[in-house]
């Protein structure tokens, strides 16, 4: 039978059987090969702390309130980007076909039902590169965030939190032609961020806060802006102290709980600084009319196609799908050494 991956409880993760589902007269049946996990929005699953399962979210209002929880465990099917081999083809379906490597969203299970249109043009010509798809999702959020900086030639940009979306910020405002000052609170990811093309790196933990020793690295100006990846609401802060007088921070982290260091009476208030946040959810306003998911994954894509991106380097884990506990117990224990984690289905050659 085919198996997702099922959050029971927090800090408890199983893979379990389901029901097949039926195939479309649109749809695409797929056998997942590779998976990936992102070590922010699912940690948030893994340990109990996503707003959706401890509030209730209003749609139409677009507020979080009190009340049942829009989501209660078990929780099944949540993942970020998945790569398989199409097998089956619905009777409707054209520009997808049997045998194809694609990739696209449809969580940690083994087997999928998606609508055609959801893999069609978003495929993979060679085995070898298959885990290079399961970076789609995340790549699409570091270039929307590099965006809504609106990061352009010849700017400083400081980009706070080196894990994998952090340090593909980082390559991806490189290359826009910025120069890049990388923030995190470990050396092997500041030693990675150099590799991915930063021009200077600053451990978080230094004296007199990391926005300061931006703003030395720039002559005392500031940086053009900021992007905080980390989650950390020190690290946004952080952020605000590094930026010029009306500069803008992209605030990209899924940040959880309060933000007892986020002191908005000081820098914020006396440079005039904007937060701006970014979220997949749609491309910088300003750019909505040319800009939608479909293209920041197909761009992202495409420089990793080219070899402008990397993503293999950031692969530190390859993980068997019934293993995922052990891989969400090592992910929680905030390993430095791990950056992006993937599963492994039944469907992947080995």
């Amino acid at each position: 039978m085919p198996q997702v991956v099922q959050f029971n409880a927090p800090h408890d993760v199983s893979l379990v059987e389901v029901p097949e589902q039926p195939l479309t007269p649109a749809g695409v049946r797929v056998h997942t090969w590779y998976s990936g996990i992102s070590a922010g929005t699912e940690l948030t699953a893994y340990r109990g702390t996503n707003p959706y399962l401890t509030h209730t979210w209003n749609p139409d209002l677009r507020l979080f309130a009190q009340g049942a929880p829009t989501f209660a465990y078990p929780v099944a099917g949540w993942g970020y980007s998945e790569v398989g081999e199409v097998v089956e083809v619905g009777a409707d379906v054209e520009g997808v076909t049997q045998g194809q490597l694609v990739y696209g969203i449809w969580g940690h299970r083994s087997d999928a039902v998606v609508p055609a249109t959801m893999v069609r043009g978003r495929t993979l010509e060679r085995p070898e590169d298959a885990v290079q798809g399961t970076f789609a999702r995340v790549g699409a959020i570091a270039l929307n965030a590099v965006m809504a900086a609106d990061t352009r030639l010849g700017d400083t940009v400081a980009v706070f939190g080196q894990g994998v979306i952090g340090l593909l910020a980082t390559r991806l405002a490189r290359l826009s032609g910025a120069r890049v000052i990388a923030v995190d609170a470990f050396g092997s990811r500041l030693k990675a961020a150099l590799e991915m093309g930063a021009s200077d790196v600053v451990p978080a933990g230094t004296a007199g806060g990391a926005g300061a020793v931006v703003r030395a690295l720039t002559g005392g100006r500031g940086a053009d802006a900021a992007i905080d990846l980390s989650g950390s609401d020190r690290a946004l802060h952080e952020g605000i102290r590094s930026v010029v007088v009306d500069g803008t921070v992209v605030a990209s982290g899924f940040y959880q709980g309060g933000a007892v260091n986020l002191r908005l009476g000081e820098e914020f208030h006396h440079n005039r600084i904007r937060i701006v946040a970014s979220q997949i959810g749609a491309p910088p306003p300003g750019l909505q009319h040319r800009w939608d998911q479909a293209r920041l994954v197909s761009v992202f894509m495409e420089q990793v196609r080219s070899g402008q991106v990397d993503t293999a380097r950031l692969v530190t884990d390859v993980v068997e799908a019934a293993d995922v506990a052990s891989a969400f117990e090592r992910l929680d224990r905030g390993d430095p050494d791990v950056l992006q984690v993937v599963l492994r289905f039944d469907a992947a050659p080995r």
